[in-house]
Parts: C-alpha cells; structure tokens; sequence
C-alpha cells in the first residue's frame, strides 16, 4: 500500500501528540478540545486528510489515515475519535457539488460534523425543508458545518423511495449558527468529544447542499478512497483509534512494571514471572489484532486500485476486522488496568481514563456483537 500522499499526516501527528497529550486533562475537564488542540490540529491539516485533493485536501490513503489517529489516540482518545469523525464527515465532499463543497470546506475552519441517521426531510421547490433534532454529533463544538441524513418525503407527503424500494435518505448540510446545540454529553468515556445533540427549526436547505452518501453512482470524484465510502471508512478510522488507545495503556503498564514494587515481600514486578508472561501474551495480543486491522485494509485498497469495485465481501471483512480489533483492544486495556493495580484508580495516573474511553469506544456502533452475526451470515451463504 502506498503511504506517499499521506505519510506527512502521521508524521505531524506524531509531533503534535505531546501538546495533545499535555492538554488532556483540560479537555476532559472542560469535556471539548481545547483551543490550543484545535488550532494544532488544523494547521497541520489532520481535518483534511480525507477531503479531495481537488478541494486542497490530503486525500490520504486509508493506511495513512489510520496510522493518523492512531498517533493522536496515544496522547488523548477523545482528540483522535473528534479526527476520526470530523475527517470522514469530509469525505461527503466527493458527492457535493463543487462550490458547494468549496464553501464548506475552504472556508475557515472548514470542519464538518453530524449525527446519526433520524427524521425526514420535506422536498420544495429548489430544496428541503427540516424540523428536528438529532443526537451524537462527535466534534460539533469545533465545526463550523454541521449535516444530518434524513428520509425525503415529496412535496406531496409520499415518502421517496429507490428502485430497490427502500427509502431515499439525503445528507443535508448547513452551518452551526443555523441549528441550536444542546449541550448532553455527559458521558464516561471519550468525554472531550462535544458529541451533544443540535437541532432545527423549519430549515430551508438549498439543494446543492445535500447528496447521496456512500450512492457510487452520485460520485463526482474519481479516487479510489471514495469508492470505500463512509460507513467502512468509520469502521477502519475508530478500529485503529482503540489500537492507539490499547498501545499507550499497555506502555503504561509496563513503565509502572519496570519500577514497582509489588510489596517488600514481593519484590520487583518486572522480575514476577506471572507479570512477564501476561505482558508477553498481552502484547502478543495487541500485535495480532493490528498486524489483521492493516492486513484487511492493505487487502482491500490494493483490490479497490485493481479493479475500482469496493465489494460486498471486502465491507464485510473491514467490519469483522473492525469489530474485533475493538473488542481485542479492549481486552488489551483491561489487562494492563487490572495489572496496574491500585495505582491504576488515581486520576493522575495513565490508566482509568483510558480504561473508561476504550469501553465508550466499545459500546459504539462499529464494535456490536450482531457485526459477527452478519459476517457469519455471508459466511454461510457462501461468502468469505
């Protein structure tokens, strides 16, 4: 997999993830990024690794992306999930209208965001109009855009349908000081995420600010990453955010064994053979849930240059590596949370912040358990 039209990303985030990492008890405190962050992770163009380079964008290879958040995840989870949220949100940008696009995106900051899919959209002339209210909107306090992805109904109060007679769902896009933000996020984990819920009342947004997310064939880019669509690309961005999360809670475990002393009786942790082999195992572990991630994606993007077709059977497998390397990650932190002992309950220390944002990372939709039943399903049917 070729990393050139990317490579500067992991590079700049890897030279920013100590200001990230500084500032992380600021941005849990204050439950947002911090401006400080904000403005770090905008000059170095992290928002726009996913945005067409005809837009000025990276429009970086998934590998890339991935080994990005990864970095940011090290030094602060809640900064990495807002990247891997607002970056993807960015890739709506191949299915806009250029102008459009042109006025969301080049226009400071040019930071899109949204929610989850809820709620209609009424058709009228040159446009739709809205009323509603939506949740999970990662990253909003920094966007200055914000998007929904709504149901359309007719002007006449018929729901618009696809050929294939399932509803046609639009994502509409229009700027923050057009909606009103409630501030709900009061959460466990990931809590510097600002994913509150934002609202409308009887919006009107103009046509050529709304498209056919993930539809190939409303696509007015030609790169190979857009053929991915979002929904994968959300799956392979926050699989590698809980690497980056798992990496830095196992270093901390090994750090703290290296220098405790389990009692006077005890001796040394680094020289307790139970310690060695769980951190072996552990590390194992943690080694073979990236080393699937990266194989899956290097798989599927050399496929997708070969052929331009994003199958069903590559979907399927970016979700199986997906969900699992979350759920071995999690297993991940959890080992090294319960191998830190007590020390691991203090707030200044390395390990219960983690612990809480690895399992809010794990309760998100690309890690559910009926992932595998879908997987098996194909499998069963005779896919792979």
């Amino acid at each position: 997999m070729s990393e050139l039209p990317g490579f500067g990303l992991v590079e700049r985030a890897r030279a920013i993830a100590p200001l990230i990492a500084r500032e992380a008890d600021e941005i849990e405190r204050t439950r947002r990024l911090t401006p400080d962050v904000v403005a770090a992770l905008i000059q170095n163009g992290l928002y726009r690794a996913l945005l067409p380079q005809s837009l000025g964008g990276a429009e970086a290879p998934i590998e890339a992306f991935m080994q990005m958040l990864e970095e940011i995840a090290k030094a602060d989870a809640s900064a990495a999930w807002c990247i891997g949220q607002c970056g993807v949100c960015a890739m709506i940008a191949a299915w806009l209208d250029h102008d459009a696009a042109q006025e969301i995106f080049n226009t400071p900051p040019g930071i899109l965001a949204w929610g989850a899919v809820a709620h209609e959209a009424r058709a009228v002339e040159g446009g739709y109009r809205v009323t509603a209210r939506w949740d999970l909107a990662s990253g909003s306090r920094q966007a200055n855009w914000l998007g929904a992805h709504v149901r359309i109904v007719g002007a006449d109060g018929v729901p618009r349908k696809y050929a294939d007679g399932s509803p046609e769902v639009r994502t509409i896009l229009f700027p923050v000081a057009s909606a009103t933000l409630h501030d709900v996020w009061q959460a466990i984990g990931l809590a510097g995420t600002g994913t509150d819920s934002y609202e409308v009342n009887d919006l009107f947004v103009p046509e050529r600010f709304t498209a056919f997310r993930d539809v190939p064939s409303a696509l007015r880019e030609k790169g190979a990453l857009y053929r991915i669509g979002t929904g994968s690309t959300f799956s392979l961005g926050f699989a590698a955010v809980s690497l980056g999360v798992a990496r830095a809670t196992l270093d901390a475990a090994v750090a703290l064994a290296r220098g405790k002393h389990q009692s006077l009786a005890a001796g040394a942790m680094r020289d307790n053979q139970a310690v060695q082999g769980l951190i072996g195992r552990t590390e194992g572990n943690l080694r073979a849930a990236r080393a699937y991630l990266y194989a899956t994606a290097d798989a599927m993007w050399r496929d997708l240059a070969a052929t331009g077709e994003f199958s069903a059977a590559h979907r399927s497998a970016v979700r199986l590596a997906a969900t699992w390397t979350i759920h071995q990650s999690a297993k991940v932190v959890d080992t090294a949370y319960h191998m830190a002992g007590a020390t691991a309950v203090f707030r200044s220390q390395p390990f219960e912040r983690r612990l809480r944002d690895m399992h809010a990372i794990a309760q998100q939709i690309q890690a559910r358990d009926a992932h595998y039943e879908d997987v098996g399903k194909a499998i069963l049917a005779g896919g792979r």
